[in-house]
């Protein structure tokens, strides 16, 4: 890992912190656990939403219309 810095001069400890974070990042985006994958499939599951079934066509099927009469 190379970090260069552009501009200012940063003391060791200042440099030190933002070396810590980034690496607290890195390591926070590579331990992704499978339950978190699947919950977040489970939320973009669009049957999650369409939980009932909508009304079929039939015989009596005008009578569910939505026309004001």
């Amino acid at each position: 890992m190379n970090i260069k810095v552009v501009r200012g001069n940063p003391t060791p400890e200042e440099l030190a912190a933002a070396l810590a974070v980034v690496r607290a990042r890195a390591a926070a985006a590579t331990a992704t656990t499978p339950e978190a994958a699947r919950a977040k499939d489970a939320w973009s599951d669009p049957a999650r939403i369409a939980t009932h079934r909508l009304p079929q066509p039939g015989p009596t099927s005008w009578t569910r219309t939505y026309w004001p009469s």
